[in-house]
This record gives C-alpha cells, structure tokens and sequence, in this order.
C-alpha cells in the first residue's frame, strides 16, 4: 500500500484510462475512482473524495460523461444480445442510472421495435439454442424456464416456441408470426 496522497492529476490519470477503454455513467466512474483510491491508500481515499466529485461533474459539464447517452447504447446493447426489458432495467441501475434515465432509454427501444421483448426473446433463444436453434430433443419445460429466469413472460416464450426454423423466427421478430 501507498501512504502518498492522491492529488488531482492521479485521479485525472485514472478516470481518462478508465474512459478510453469503457462506456461508463457517472455514477459508475465515481464507484470506479473510489476504489480505485481505497486500493491506492486507505486514509488518503476518503479525502480523495472531493476530488473525484470534482472529476465527475467536470466531465459531465463538459459532455465526456452523458448518462442518458450511455443508458440508450446500453440498453440497444443489452437488447441485441437477447435481455429482457426488465434485465436490461436491472442493469442499468446496477451501473447507477437514474429511474427516470432507465425508464427513457427503454421507451426508446420500444420506439423502434413493435414488441422489444419480443425482439429480445428471439435473440435470447439463438444465443441460448432453444426452440428452433436446438441441437437435440426438446424440454419444453426446461426451455420455458429458462425464458422466465430472462425475464420473459409466458406468452413471449412460448410465441418463439412455437416457431419451427430461424426464419419463423426472423418473420417473429420483425412483427410477424410464426
């Protein structure tokens, strides 16, 4: 452990390294630069903890932290890779998106899409191989299953279920039916 204090510059150092290679929110670089400080030196972190406050609302002035940009690319993210609606709320909260944000960025997706669970819940069953994209014999309850553990509900699940190869699927997802 280091006894040196943490001045500005560190800080700045570790919030840039930190930026160049992720997406963050703000509340999220705050718990990243908190930790890091609390690794560096105990004491000198919690005194540490203007600066970094100092950090994030200088980046957020100057538009390098945009909360409600990151949840909307976030949530489009989450929502290609197959999670639910409420996965995707989830995870944007762990990541200390606001309510209000959170709820913007998720009517956003269903600006785009017919039914984004819908859409989700495709992606969810080639990702995870069930219904069409399976390789062996068929668990409806098994596979049920794992559409609710997602986050999806009955009805949902069992749309894509019901369908019998990928383009049912494709024709599911782009609001069609099976």
């Amino acid at each position: 452990m280091n006894d040196r204090e943490i001045g500005p510059e560190l800080l700045e150092s570790w919030a840039l390294g930190y930026l160049g290679r992720y997406a963050s929110s703000a509340e999220n670089l705050r718990r990243i630069l908190t930790r890091r400080a609390r690794r560096y030196s105990p004491e000198a972190a919690h005194r540490a903890a203007g600066l970094i406050e100092a950090i994030v609302t200088r980046y957020r002035e100057s538009g390098l932290l945009d909360d409600a940009a990151y949840a909307a690319a976030r949530a489009a993210s989450l929502q290609r890779r197959g999670d639910s609606l409420k996965a995707i709320r989830a995870r944007l909260a762990a990541k200390g998106i606001a309510g209000e944000v959170a709820a913007e960025a998720i009517s956003g997706l269903r600006d785009g899409a017919t039914d984004p669970d819908l859409v989700a819940a495709c992606a969810f069953a080639r990702r995870r191989r069930l219904g069409p994209f399976r390789r062996g014999a068929a668990d409806r309850r098994r596979e049920l299953a794992a559409f609710a553990r997602a986050g999806f509900g009955r009805r949902i699940a069992e749309a894509v279920l019901a369908c019998t190869d990928s383009a049912a699927i494709e024709a599911l997802a782009l609001g069609g039916r099976c």
